[in-house]
């Protein structure tokens, strides 16, 4: 047992002394291989990770099915509502204005509803050099009249002295006394003399008047008197629209009061592009939205201005608009409550199809002056070009190059190329 023991010790110092310090040792289980090929396996699969990032995916998309359906291309403007007939009441003279008592929305009645009262001017006094003035045209119209009063005598003792002549010649029977010829003279005389006591007679009555006129400017009536008072009535029944002068002042003829109209008969007013309204003729029919209401109420375009103007859009372009009347067409009770110069939405109808080919207008783009879209194929989005016709902003008729039931892409981003893979969205 003890030359074993002897012969094993001597053994390990052999191996000891054939192996150098810096020898890696082996692993008996193979674990070193493992650790050899991690960095090679840590590297295959960060190049697979980046491959698989930097390969192309398809990109999700909308579509859209090309169908045919009805299709109506509107004009849209923003408008107001006005009183169809509405009346400015002005003062009929000049005077003291009493205050207005009415407010707006107040119910007038024709005829009867006294606005407000007018109260005279009374006539300013006069200086002495025009009292002078004055006084001398009454005495002048006097004089005229004194005149033409001993004018009249004198013709009316003339008118007796022919028509007696007359009378003395109609008396003579006996035959070859008097020629024909004086028989005419004095029936003529008598004539010509009460045709000149007639025009004496109204000269003397314009001589009248006129020194009445003369007379009236010297007078000065007292202005305070309650018949004075003229009562300004409403020319129509309706309601108060607008005061425009509500307290008392002093007014000038034809100075304006206040507004007076019918809220219940209005009509749309739409200011529309001058290129746009070269294509609505009167009688089109209108929707009118964006008034307070669920439901778009139902309108018919009554007149188109002839005259168009000038407007500066809120970008600061000059744009030349045209005014369109429209007429609601069987509106509901909620309706009533629209007043004057309420805004609303406007949408004419300028041209309508009852069956076309449509696609949305958010499928096309204008690429080389020509529309174009991307159509739907077994992953695939395929560039086409097609002729579009009309279009109301959402759907776009299709006069070819797309045929019922292709699928085009919806706003297809820029990433989107012909053979490009795409795939829906859920």
């Amino acid at each position: 047992m003890h030359s074993v023991r002897v012969f094993m010790t001597t053994t390990d110092s052999t191996d000891t002394r054939s192996t150098a310090p810096w020898a890696t040792k082996r692993d008996p289980s193979g674990r070193h291989l493992v650790r050899r090929l991690l960095p090679w396996l840590g590297a295959i699969v960060l190049i697979s990770a980046v491959v698989w990032g930097l390969w192309p995916k398809p990109v999700l998309i909308e579509t859209g099915v090309i169908v045919r359906s009805p299709l109506t291309v509107r004009v849209s403007e923003e408008g107001k509502t006005r009183v169809r007939n509405r009346y400015i009441v002005a003062a009929p003279v000049a005077g003291k204005m009493r205050r207005v008592p009415l407010k707006p929305g107040d119910a007038v009645e024709a005829g009867k509803t006294v606005l407000t009262l007018i109260e005279p001017v009374v006539p300013p006094l006069l200086d002495p050099r025009a009292r002078v003035q004055a006084e001398a045209v009454v005495s002048m119209r006097e004089a005229a009249h004194k005149q033409t009063a001993e004018s009249l005598a004198a013709l009316k003792a003339a008118l007796q002295l022919a028509e007696a002549n007359r009378d003395r010649m109609r008396n003579v029977k006996t035959a070859g006394t008097l020629s024909d010829a004086d028989r005419d003279r004095a029936e003529t005389e008598a004539l010509v003399k009460a045709a000149e006591v007639r025009a004496a007679e109204f000269s003397l009555q314009v001589i009248d008047y006129e020194l009445a006129q003369a007379r009236a400017v010297l007078d000065r009536p007292d202005g305070n008197g309650s018949n004075n008072l003229i009562e300004v009535k409403s020319p129509v029944s309706g309601r108060v629209l607008n005061v425009r002068q509500e307290s008392e002042t002093i007014v000038a003829p034809g100075m304006p009061i206040l507004e007076v109209g019918d809220p219940a008969d209005i009509e749309i007013e739409a200011e529309i592009l001058s290129r746009d309204a070269v294509t609505i003729r009167p009688g089109d029919s209108v929707e009118v939205e964006q008034w307070g209401g669920e439901k778009p109420l139902k309108a018919r375009v009554r007149r188109i201005e002839p005259a168009a103007f000038t407007k500066i859009s809120a970008l600061g372009v000059e744009e030349q608009r045209v005014i369109v009347l429209s007429d609601l067409v069987d509106p509901p009770e909620t309706a009533r409550a629209l007043g004057d110069r309420y805004r609303v939405e406007v949408r004419v109808a300028i041209w309508h199809a009852d069956d076309v080919l449509v696609v949305q207008s958010g499928a096309l783009f204008r690429e080389d002056n020509a529309w174009k879209t991307f159509i739907y194929r077994d992953g695939k989005a395929s560039l086409t070009a097609i002729e579009a016709g009309h279009s109301d902003g959402r759907l776009t008729e299709v006069l070819s190059g797309l045929r019922p039931g292709d699928k085009v892409l919806l706003h297809p981003p820029d990433v989107v190329k012909d053979g490009s893979d795409v795939r829906e969205k859920d």
